[in-house]
């Protein structure tokens, strides 16, 4: 008997759970924020809260979590990730179901950069508002050489994002699959 053609329900997979994508999109919105909003300052302060909370539970999913977003399913060693790289950009990169292993390092890097400018910018907080987890413990000078370290993490994130967001749409071109539609609703083709 001859196979049937697949119906479209066969010929996709779940990949993405909801925790994935809600933290995705969730991240983007609170770094948004974050990024354009300073006055009223409670409203950055809050914002980066979020992010710090995001980081937590992924970084807490990155080992509990669905298979793929798991970092054992998309941690590549450093050759793979090159020879990805050069392959995609040769438009004959390896298409994988997760995460891409340049897309992993960039989701380490990112986490790793969100971190790091949420810890300075709680650091100025301490010390310029006397407020937060650290006020009292940050005298204003420290805040104020911090400040100006919150800031350049802050731009090198955004930096990295926007090199995000172009490598998604190279991918998404290259493979002929829609990436950002797939963190949308959790599913790509098999």
């Amino acid at each position: 008997m001859l196979d049937s053609p697949k119906t479209p329900a066969q010929a996709q997979i779940r990949v993405w759970d909801p925790f994935v994508r809600v933290f995705h999109w969730t991240l983007l919105a609170a770094f948004t924020v974050a990024y354009l909003v300073e006055d009223p300052h409670i409203v950055h302060v809050w914002s980066g809260y979020v992010i710090a909370g995001l980081i937590l539970a992924r970084v807490v999913w990155g080992f509990a979590g669905s298979r793929h977003a798991r970092f054992s399913d998309f941690v590549y060693r450093p050759m793979t990730t090159f020879a990805y790289i050069r392959d995609l950009l040769l438009m004959r990169g390896k298409r994988y179901l997760g995460h891409s292993p340049a897309g992993g390092y960039m989701i380490l890097l990112l986490l790793v950069m969100l971190a790091a400018t949420g810890i300075a910018g709680l650091i100025v907080y301490g010390g310029e508002e006397q407020a937060g987890p650290l006020a009292g413990m940050v005298s204003k000078a420290t805040a104020e050489n911090f400040e100006e370290i919150h800031e350049v993490l802050a731009n090198i994130t955004l930096a990295l994002i926007v090199v995000h967001v172009a490598a998604v749409i190279f991918a998404s071109f290259a493979h002929r699959e829609n990436l950002p539609r797939a963190m949308v609703t959790g599913w790509k083709r098999r």
